[in-house]
């Protein structure tokens, strides 16, 4: 088993003290595997293995608890006879109805360490998650970085460089090492993956009517990856196609996407003026391994394909991330978090003249002093151009701080 480190280190400081911790993610993404190396950090401290409950809504074997009431009684059971402090884990905790209620009452217990995952987004943002409102800390699981894609593949003795065109071919899902990297392996589980998240965590869960238009939508924006639009624009396309949907149920559709984690929603910000804009989004995919699957790979998409993977590093380093807008120009990502900024571009190539002074323009424009960094697949770079850094795409994925 492959130990997420860096997850395990973030965690570590939070766990026996008086918060619960919530373990967020798309589905796939590895909550449950993480669980289990806490639950072994544990036993490793001595902690005796009758003192840890584990509850896996995705399992049968769990399939009798509900609600809070079930899930109440059956802690309460299999605690009865247990001394000392006790630790809970319940994996897939929007599967039971008012969970909140039964994890608050056994919070304030106070013996009792709690730990929970959830696929969904919304999960701390209903009227009843703020029962454990200020008592909760949340850490989001992402899809494999570049670094521990290498570290899953370190057996197969391939070049950084053929590693790195694995990783942009089939994306960071955990599960897919446990398989031949291949297209007509990995793509048709992977799709699979889709159709779970799709029917369980959006047609089930917001009553969809119309699975057919859900997906249209959803090739849309997998088909739009790095480039601004509008559920204005999405509507304008399926209209084309002699679908008549109207901008509210578009939105709807997107908002629903974006609470499983499979698409997240990135404003835009403009920099001169200092406000949000609230028009003309852009969407990126909580693993790009799944448009592939959906869509199919094709080389021409490499320049936002790229994109994405820059943008999920930056969310993993924990940075808040938007899209920058100065004057007619775009900066592809205001990165910040406490007291840092920076600024990013991603270009595959600066092939041409044309390229260079696109990519480098915009950073040029902005007149603060904030680092700015322009990303590409470029071996071979001069000196920094007006103060602008240029670094490799894989240095910058496998550096060692941010």
């Amino acid at each position: 088993m492959h130990v997420r480190t860096k997850y395990v280190e973030k965690i570590t400081p939070y766990i026996n003290k008086p918060v619960i911790k919530v373990i967020t993610g798309m589905r796939r993404v590895g909550k449950s595997v993480f669980l289990k190396q806490i639950m072994d950090f544990l036993k490793t401290k001595k902690v005796n293995k009758r003192n840890i409950l584990y509850i896996n809504k995705e399992s049968l074997d769990f399939d009798f608890i509900k609600d809070y009431h079930d899930l109440n009684s059956f802690v309460k059971k299999e605690f009865v006879k247990v001394s000392g402090k006790k630790y809970l884990f319940i994996d897939e905790v929007q599967e039971i109805k008012f969970w909140e209620k039964a994890v608050i009452s056994f919070f304030t217990e106070k013996n009792i360490d709690i730990y929970i995952t959830g696929s969904n987004a919304h999960l701390l943002s209903s009227e009843l998650a703020t029962y454990i409102s200020g008592r909760y800390v949340e850490l989001q699981i992402f899809p494999l970085s570049f670094e521990e894609f290498l570290e899953f593949r370190s057996d197969k003795k391939n070049t950084i460089d053929d590693e790195f065109a694995n990783f942009v071919k089939y994306g960071g899902l955990p599960v897919i090492h446990e398989f031949e990297l291949k297209e007509d392996v990995i793509y048709p589980y992977v799709f699979a993956i889709y159709n779970t998240i799709l029917m369980k965590d959006v047609i089930l869960k917001y009553e969809i009517r119309n699975p057919q238009l859900l997906e249209n939508i959803t090739k849309f924006v997998f088909d739009n990856i790095g480039n601004v639009f509008s559920a204005k624009k999405i509507s304008d396309y399926l209209k084309s196609q002699k679908i008549k949907v109207g901008v509210d149920t578009i939105q709807d559709y997107l908002m629903y996407l974006t609470s499983t984690y499979m698409i997240s929603k990135v404003s835009r910000y403009n920099i001169k003026g200092k406000k949000n804009l609230e028009i003309n989004e852009k969407y990126f995919l909580g693993d790009i391994g799944i448009r592939h699957a959906l869509i199919g790979y094709r080389d021409s998409d490499i320049a936002g394909i790229l994109e994405n993977i820059v943008f999920l590093e930056l969310k993993r380093r924990g940075y808040k991330v938007s899209v920058g807008k100065i004057y007619d120009l775009e900066v592809d990502f205001i990165a910040e978090k406490e007291h840092e900024k920076i600024y990013v571009q991603v270009s595959y190539l600066l092939s041409s003249k044309e390229t260079i002074e696109r990519e480098f323009n915009s950073l040029r424009k902005i007149k603060d002093n904030y680092p700015k960094y322009v990303l590409t697949m470029d071996k071979i770079f001069g000196e920094d151009f007006d103060g602008i850094k240029r670094i490799n795409i894989i240095d910058f994925l496998l550096a060692k701080n941010n």
